[in-house]
């Protein structure tokens, strides 16, 4: 009786302790003066993920994509989500009139999985992927900083697979050692955001991948497409 009573303690500070990030990012966006839209410094690893934080994020702010995603594997799967983000800017440019500039590091796939690799025998979404996670922002939090940005994102709290609560403990740490620019806290999923990202994905006939990224997860989709050709043929 004892144990489940703690183990109801437990679980209700877990509760209680989670933030909605959706109202903290409305809250922050009504303390805007309307006339004037501050330097937003967005990372984006995908058009996919970025499609709905744009139409969110856009009209109170000018912002400017970081796009470092070395942990994408293979090379060429990096040049279709680059070409399919450059193209989602290209309509928008063209839809809302939003003018957003990309900036794009140079691909190190090698280098940067030397930090990830050590960890590859781990879950999806654990210890290696939140490293994977913080290593960009990180980057791309650094370049904000260094170039006068007001505020920094990350598009990631769109995805199914990201826990929003996680990526927004990253996003809060990065800002106690950044303090020129602000951490924008975002859960870009609430308030229907999947269903709104997904809308846009399909109007655009956006390619959609099919894994997260790195080399593990490639090999983990690559399992996954053999095993439902097994079952397909039995």
């Amino acid at each position: 009786m004892e144990n489940t009573t703690i183990q109801r303690t437990t679980k209700t500070k877990k509760l209680q302790r989670k933030i909605n990030y959706y109202k903290v990012s409305l809250e922050e966006i009504e303390k805007l003066n309307p006339s004037i839209k501050p330097k937003l410094m967005l990372h984006a690893c995908c058009g996919p993920c970025s499609c709905f934080p744009l139409t969110f994020l856009c009209p109170h702010y000018d912002v400017t994509i970081f796009f470092n995603n070395s942990n994408i594997y293979p090379s060429e799967e990096y040049e279709r989500r680059l070409n399919e983000l450059k193209k989602l800017l290209d309509s928008y440019r063209v839809d809302y009139g939003w003018d957003v500039k990309i900036i794009i590091t140079p691909y190190k796939n090698e280098e940067y999985m030397k930090d990830l690799l050590p960890y590859q025998d781990l879950r999806e979404g654990g210890v290696r992927c939140r490293l994977c996670y913080e290593k960009r922002m990180s980057e791309a939090y650094d370049y904000a900083e260094e170039h006068g940005f007001d505020y920094f994102c990350t598009v990631m709290t769109i995805s199914r697979q990201k826990n929003s609560q996680i990526m927004n403990e990253i996003g809060k740490k990065l800002e106690s050692t950044h303090k020129k620019t602000k951490y924008f806290y975002s859960d870009f999923k609430k308030n229907n955001g999947l269903e709104k990202a997904k809308a846009l994905r399909l109007h655009y006939e956006m390619y959609n991948q099919q894994y997260c990224g790195c080399e593990i997860s490639y090999r983990g989709y690559l399992k996954k497409l053999e095993m439902q050709e097994k079952t397909d043929i039995k």
